[in-house]
């Protein structure tokens, strides 16, 4: 173990309903496992208020204004919310899923990107979902038998996001950056005002950056595939379908065990990562102990490494996640029988039986390369066998200081005791989840 726990690191929390609750839990339970291991003083600032899925909106809601009213009401205190955490230096949140008209009234007002880092056999790809304009963001104009949205597009908007994914890839790729820039945009429905602001983006900054259509994008990655440090900015009608695809195509696994960042490019909040899973709320699974918990350990692991000083955190988390999945320690939508906790208490306790080696920041390497924090996401490991075994159990005794899952409030949760090999945890017999319900 790492000594002196050093200066405070605030992590933003923002909490919505369906599995929120659940989530937020899992993420304050691995962030305390990193505190503890690492020495650092980590404190999680949660949001006060919790936001609404669309689940949760259309049951409680009387009809559409008193949805449209709470969604408005979520939306100005998330945006609230984020500007306060920009303004006290805090720079990252973990959120788990809201209402995603909520999340694109944010997203337009404080100009948010989506990134994701792929492997298409060995040819580099950074994926940048623009989130800021086009047809996902925008507001509603009622009427009887009818709802008009009205969108934007603006030049100073798309050169904020091709500035952003030219610098993300040269600090991805040191010393040779993007090699070309692809857009994947509908185009030919703005009167050549977007190719156009591309064309002067490209020749003013010597950048190879080229438009088209997303069929045509489609077409040549099933073609031909991705070429080496290729940056795929992409309009987030596109991006929406095609990330998950990306994802099972490039062998970054299914959804439900990834996690991707946000971030705002709005000068007032410039650089806050927000932290995401991409799966939805599964509102149908709340309070039965079975979501999966595989995205936020990860999300957990980037954000350790990435703002609070925990170097190496995600490839402990990557090996924690190996040898539970080889010890058969997975939730039902993975094929398993075991609860989101007995799964989250098995990761718990396989991290900390990585303390000697991730204290010392320098953890030992796994089979599989791992990303780094600043990667975009973290890797996924190979897919596991269905093999049982022992899973270590956790060395220490001692109390983590976690915000409380209702309040702001810290609640001291112990850590395991054992320092024996435990089995895997007891399986449950659920039923087969529903999918989720929205990102």
């Amino acid at each position: 173990m790492s000594s002196g726990r050093g200066a405070e690191q605030v992590v933003g929390l923002a909490v919505g309903r369906g599995t929120g609750a659940e989530v937020a839990r899992i993420f304050e339970q691995f962030v305390a496992r990193f505190a503890e291991l690492y020495g650092r003083n980590i404190r999680v600032e949660r949001a006060s208020r919790t936001y609404d899925s669309y689940v949760s909106l259309a049951r409680e809601c009387a009809g559409i204004e008193e949805i449209r009213h709470r969604t408005r009401e979520d939306a100005e205190h998330y945006e609230r919310f984020l500007r306060e955490r920009a303004a006290a230096g805090t720079p990252v949140v973990f959120r788990t899923a809201i209402n995603a008209q909520t999340l694109y009234l944010v997203r337009q007002r404080l100009r948010a990107v989506k990134e994701d880092v792929l492997d298409a056999g060995g040819a580099r790809l950074l994926l940048v979902r623009d989130q800021a304009q086009g047809f996902y963001t925008g507001e509603n104009e009622h009427s009887p038998g009818r709802v008009r949205r009205v969108t934007e597009f603006s030049r100073e908007t798309t050169e904020q996001v091709l500035h952003h994914a030219v610098r993300r890839a040269r600090r991805l790729w040191p010393g040779e950056g993007p090699a070309r820039i692809v857009m994947a945009y509908k185009f030919h429905l703005l009167d050549g005002a977007l190719d156009r602001w591309v064309s002067d983006f490209g020749e003013q900054h010597g950048v190879d950056v080229r438009v088209f259509q997303p069929d045509t994008v489609n077409r040549n990655l099933i073609a031909h595939g991705p070429e080496d440090r290729t940056v795929l900015v992409a309009g987030n009608e596109w991006g929406d379908i095609m990330h998950v695809v990306l994802l099972d195509r490039f062998g970054a696994g299914r959804q439900e065990e990834h996690c991707t960042r946000n971030v705002h490019l709005h000068p007032d909040v410039e650089g806050l990562v927000e932290y995401q899973t991409v799966h939805g709320s599964a509102d149908d699974l709340e309070g039965r102990d079975l979501v999966n918990p595989l995205a936020t350990a990860r999300a957990a692991a980037a954000v350790a490494e990435g703002h609070a000083g925990c170097g190496g955190a995600v490839a402990a988390a990557e090996r924690a996640l190996a040898a539970v999945a080889r010890a058969g320690v997975r939730t039902p939508d993975l094929g398993g029988r075991h609860s989101s906790g007995a799964v989250v208490s098995a990761l718990l306790d396989a991290l900390a039986a990585e303390a000697d080696p991730v204290a010392s920041g320098h953890p030992v390497a796994s089979g599989r390369p791992v990303a780094s924090a600043d990667s975009g996401s973290p890797a996924v490991p190979a897919a596991a066998s269905g093999a049982t075994g022992a899973v270590p159990a956790a060395v220490s005794g001692a109390t983590v200081a976690v915000p409380s899952a209702t309040s702001g409030a810290t609640a001291a949760v112990p850590a395991a005791t054992s320092g024996a090999t435990a089995a895997a945890p007891a399986a449950v017999a659920p039923a087969a989840p529903s999918p989720v319900s929205e990102s």
